[in-house]
């Protein structure tokens, strides 16, 4: 899987871990923003570049590390077709997507330790939407994933 991956400076100590995490695994990575202390890219162009090359189809999902998470997540949900969520846990990371089918983690490096980062990474890709549900509830979430993207579909032709 492609696998786009930024930071700002607050999450650059947890981006090489995950990374090598996730190509231990066999996934292509592309990266955006903060590459190192020298060259510092904020978090709102860091989260834009990274939501474009998913738009791009470059990239099936994302994830994004600054200090909370947080300020990724809101720059990152500005775009039509991402669904960035700032997860604490891997239990958060699995059903960000099972539930809500997130494309982008987003993760705070001033809240968790590289073990706990890595971990909420492969539970994020290894998860897929709907997974393991009864039909009842499949059939549920997807109605309400339709009606997220109608919402969606209308504030972006505004």
């Amino acid at each position: 899987m492609k696998i786009v991956i930024g930071c700002d400076k607050g999450g650059l100590r947890l981006k090489q871990p995950i990374m090598d995490a996730l190509r231990e695994e066999g996934h292509e990575i592309i990266e955006v923003g903060t590459m190192s202390l020298e060259q510092i890219v904020p978090h709102s162009q860091t989260a834009h570049a990274a939501a474009e090359v998913i738009q791009r189809g470059e990239a099936e999902m994302g994830i994004l590390i600054c200090g909370t998470g947080m300020g990724m997540s809101i720059c990152a949900n500005k775009h039509k077709g991402i669904y960035a969520a700032v997860v604490e846990s891997v239990y958060a990371a699995e059903y960000s997507r099972k539930i809500n089918n997130a494309n982008v983690l987003c993760m705070g490096a001033f809240m968790i330790g590289e073990t706990m980062a890595k971990d909420m990474a492969l539970a994020f890709v290894h998860t897929e939407f709907l997974q393991n549900f009864p039909e009842w509830r499949v059939n549920f979430l997807s109605g309400q994933l339709q009606y997220v993207q109608e919402l969606e579909n209308e504030q972006f032709a505004k």
